[in-house]
Order: C-alpha cells, then sequence, then structure tokens
C-alpha cells in the first residue's frame, strides 16, 4: 500500500506545531484515498515524543542516537534518503521551517526527487499529487503539478492546516539504525539561544490589538497603544513594524515572531503576509481592518473592514466612550 512519510520536528524534547499540523493533513489524506501514514523521528530524547506521534499514525519509525542530539542536515538527509530508498513513499512531506528549508533542496538532490516548497495544500488526482501555493504576495493561489516520480517531496507552510487530531491510531513502534556509512560532518552546533521576552507576553494575551505598516508613521503607533489599553488589550504587531523600530521585537506576531492564540486578534493595516497569518493560526476570531480588499489577511479573517483605519478607531474610541 502507498505511504505518507512525515518527518516529526522537535526542539528541547517538544514536538513542533508544523508537526501535528502534517499529520493532521497527512491522515486526511491517508482516509480519503487509502494510504499508510508513517512519521519519522530522528533524536537523542525520543521518549517523550514516540507516545503523542503514535496516537497521529499507524507507524512511528525511531532513529535513536546521540549524534541526533541536535539537528544537523549532512545526518538528516542520509538517514532520510536512506529511509526513503527503503520504504519508497508515496510522499514525503517536511516543514516550511528553517530545518526544512536547510534539508528538503539537499534531500532531492540527494535522491533526485521532485521538491515542490511552502504549500499550504495538497491534493492527489488520480493517485497523482499536485500542491496549492501562493504568488504575487498571497493575492493567487496555484495549483502546481510534478513532472513524474516514483516519490515525491514536499515543504507544508505552518499554520496552513490546523494541528487537531481527526483521525485516531494505534500505532507500531519501528526502531532504525543510522546508516552505516555517514559522512564527515561539516557543521557543528554550538548551542540555543532564546530571544528574550521583552517587556510584554503577547502569547498570553487573550485579545491582541496587532498593527501592520498601514498605521503609515512612528507617530501614530501611540493611538493603537492607547486603544489596546482601553480595551484590555495587549499591542502586538507585524515584522514591518518591528524593522521600523516603531515597536519592539516581543511584539512581533509571525514564523519571525511569535504563534499566538487569542480570543479575538484586531489586526489593523496588516496586509497578510503568510508569515504573518502562520503566526495566528490558533486565534479564536480574527477581525481585519485594510484599505485594500485584495489583501491576503481577509482570507483568514472572520470579520472585515474594507477602510481607513483610523476611522474605525475613532469608532471604536466613541463606542468605548474614550
Amino acid at each position: 500500500m502507498a505511504e505518507i512519510l512525515v518527518l516529526a520536528e522537535h526542539r528541547n524534547g517538544e514536538l513542533r506545531e508544523i508537526t501535528l499540523q502534517m499529520l493532521s493533513k497527512a491522515a486526511e489524506l491517508c482516509q480519503k484515498h487509502s494510504l499508510e501514514l508513517s512519521v519519522v523521528v530522528l533524536g537523542a530524547q525520543t521518549e517523550g515524543l514516540v507516545p503523542i506521534l503514535a496516537e497521529r499514525a499507524k507507524r512511528v519509525i525511531v532513529y535513536h542516537d546521540e549524534r541526533l542530539k541536535n539537528f544537523n542536515v549532512d545526518l538528516y538527509k542520509e538517514t532520510l534518503a536512506d529511509l526513503i530508498g527503503e520504504r519508497k513513499p508515496l510522499l514525503t512531506l517536511i516543514g516550511h521551517t528553517p530545518w526544512g528549508m536547510d534539508l528538503a533542496p539537499a534531500l532531492a538532490i540527494k535522491t533526485g526527487f521532485p521538491l515542490a516548497t511552502d504549500c499550504v495544500d495538497i491534493l492527489l488526482d488520480a493517485g497523482k499529487p499536485k500542491v496549492v501555493r501562493q504568488i504575487y504576495s498571497g493575492k493567487i493561489y496555484t495549483r502546481v503539478a510534478f513532472k513524474e516520480s516514483p516519490s515525491y517531496l514536499i515543504t507544508m507552510r505552518g499554520g496552513a492546516f490546523s494541528a487537531e487530531k481527526t483521525v485516531s491510531f494505534q500505532a507500531e513502534i519501528v526502531k532504525h539504525e543510522l546508516p552505516a556509512s555517514l559522512p564527515a560532518l561539516r557543521k557543528e552546533f554550538v548551542e540555543f539561544q532564546e530571544t528574550s521576552k521583552g517587556a510584554v507576553d503577547i502569547c498570553q494575551a487573550e485579545m491582541l490589538v496587532s498593527i501592520g505598516r498601514g498605521v503609515g508613521e512612528a507617530e501614530k503607533v501611540g493611538i493603537l497603544q492607547d486603544l489596546a489599553k482601553s480595551m484590555g488589550c495587549v499591542l502586538s504587531c507585524s515584522r514591518p513594524v518591528v524593522d521600523k523600530n516603531w515597536l519592539p521585537k516581543c511584539h512581533q506576531v509571525g514564523t519571525s515572531g511569535k504563534s499566538v492564540k487569542p480570543k479575538v486578534y484586531l489586526a489593523l493595516g496588516i496586509s497578510g503576509a503568510f508569515q504573518h497569518v502562520a503566526g495566528i493560526s490558533g486565534a479564536g476570531t480574527v477581525i481585519a481592518v485594510n484599505k485594500d480588499k485584495k489583501a491576503p489577511i481577509f482570507r483568514v479573517a472572520d470579520y472585515g473592514v474594507v477602510g481607513d483605519l483610523f476611522q474605525v478607531v475613532e469608532a471604536l474610541k466613541s463606542k468605548l466612550g474614550k
């Protein structure tokens, strides 16, 4: 039976959210097209990860070795190329993360299999995969087909799928050894350095007022800070605001900032680049205000207002009696 293979991504003994998202999508495809789902985890501290993965796949393939304590693209490439050659999965899914962007191209060259990156959906048409990708800053979705191949590699965008478990499994645990002949490592892991939390922790906020480049200028940030305070919210932002030094890094939402799960997320003047949208995939209700009716943020918003954000802000203030 054809198989989908998912690479588990983890750090410091914890699974990354992208792993659960990929497994959720893979389980959906497997159920619909009668495929088998396997997940492979490489590491030196996998004991706590295996029980979680065992509920998400039919098979958990475990490589437990001290050399895998930290991610190394050379080790992962050789190990996965060996496993793919052995199992010949129809699809191999890897997160479109710093790990995946380093690993996937090298793995594609090693195996010779076609690769599609930064995909937001996967379809199977007559047993052949097609992927959906965004172009033109997310304003257009394209459906991409592969050249004929026995196996395909795909990197999946974080936040494109829910991480909720839709199918329950009782996995078979399969232990593997690293390939006998491994190349000399060209990179050496030194240490993790966590960024400071800063003055606010946007991850704990139940309500966020988030601002983007649509604010226009630094002097107007104070207006939005006052709004957030009057609403009992925390102020957050997209990357351009941090790049312009309007707010500190600790306020940034997105793949290069923080992932947040507020009950309400009010996005003011944020276009909705995929890096930002990935950071709000866990938000309860998303409300967007933007002048551009084609802004990608409206694709994920529960409610949207096309108009000047400061007019909306004044209307909110009047309702709040401010």
